[in-house]
Formats: C-alpha cells, sequence, structure tokens
C-alpha cells in the first residue's frame, strides 16, 4: 500500500470510522485516537499480509481497539481497590507458582520498558500505565499527536520483542 494509498482511504473513511467509534463510545477524543490508531495499525501492515479489503480492516481493527480499551478500564477500576482487598483475592485463588510466574511477567515488562529511551518510557508510561490518550500526552509533553503515536509504536514492538525472547527462554 502507497502513502498515497494510505492518504486516499483515510480521505474516504476516516468520518466514518470516527462516527462509527463515537456511536459505540460517546467520547469524542477517544474516538479521534482510536480512529488515528486504526489507520495507524493499518499503515504498519504495509510489510505483511496483504489486506484485501481495507476499510473491513479498519472497523474491525477500531472495533478491537475500542473493547481493549474497554477492558483496560475495567481493569483500572479494580486498581482502585484496597490492598485488604487484592489480597484477600491473590490468597484465595493462586498458587504459589501462580504468583511466581506472574511477578516474574511483571519484572520482564519492566526490565524492557526500563531498555527504552528515557522520553518514550515515559510516553508509553502515561499511555498504557496511567490511561492517557494520544491527544492528551502530546498536550502535556508538549509534542505532537504522531510523535506521541511514533514513539508508542517502537515502545510496543520492543516490549512485545522482549517479552517473545523471554517466553522463548522459559
Amino acid at each position: 500500500m502507497s502513502d498515497l494509498d494510505l492518504k486516499g482511504l483515510f480521505q474516504k473513511h476516516a468520518k466514518a470510522l470516527h462516527s462509527f467509534l463515537l456511536r459505540k463510545s460517546r467520547d469524542p477524543q477517544l474516538a479521534a485516537d482510536l480512529t488515528q490508531e486504526s489507520f495507524l495499525r493499518l499503515a504498519e501492515q504495509r510489510g505483511g499480509e496483504r489486506i484485501d479489503n481495507s476499510p473491513a480492516y479498519l472497523f474491525r481493527t477500531a472495533s478491537n481497539l475500542l473493547i481493549d480499551h474497554q477492558r483496560q478500564q475495567i481493569r483500572r477500576k479494580t486498581d482502585l481497590l484496597g490492598e485488604d482487598v487484592l489480597c484477600e483475592v491473590e490468597a484465595g485463588g493462586s498458587s504459589l507458582d501462580e504468583i511466581t510466574a506472574a511477578r516474574q511477567s511483571v519484572e520482564r515488562l519492566q526490565h524492557a520498558v526500563a531498555e527504552l529511551p528515557p522520553r518514550t518510557q515515559e510516553i508509553f508510561r502515561l499511555n498504557r500505565i496511567e490511561g492517557l490518550t494520544h491527544a492528551q500526552v502530546a498536550r502535556e509533553l508538549g509534542i505532537s499527536d504522531s510523535s506521541v503515536q511514533k514513539h508508542l509504536a517502537r515502545a510496543l514492538a520492543h516490549v512485545m520483542e522482549r517479552l517473545v525472547e523471554a517466553g522463548e527462554q522459559a
């Protein structure tokens, strides 16, 4: 897919994709972020498998991103629970092996993030851990939305590569 194809797809489908996401999320900023993220994912697919129906790919990607966002919001709500409640849940349902494996996974993730350049770490933390949208991160750091997206794409690729490597060694 050429840059012109991508630009044409954006001009043709961005408004409909944004409207679709806005209807589902009722959050204009989230809809805008997920629209951009969907096109970013499409652009990243250039070197991969051929996409026969780009509009369908965009809408499916957007839908999946929205589901991921909603799941993240639910997980974030559990982070607000008191430590005593979480200890009760942990003590009641997890074996020592499961707890150890989970801790090792968190350590691998922290190590992978620590390998990133400081600016990329900060952008990753603000977006993926604190839950700020791309636009909010861009405003907070005084950089462009596209810069945020590029840093996140690099960060996610690096983290995933490290986690896959760790999985192969285990």
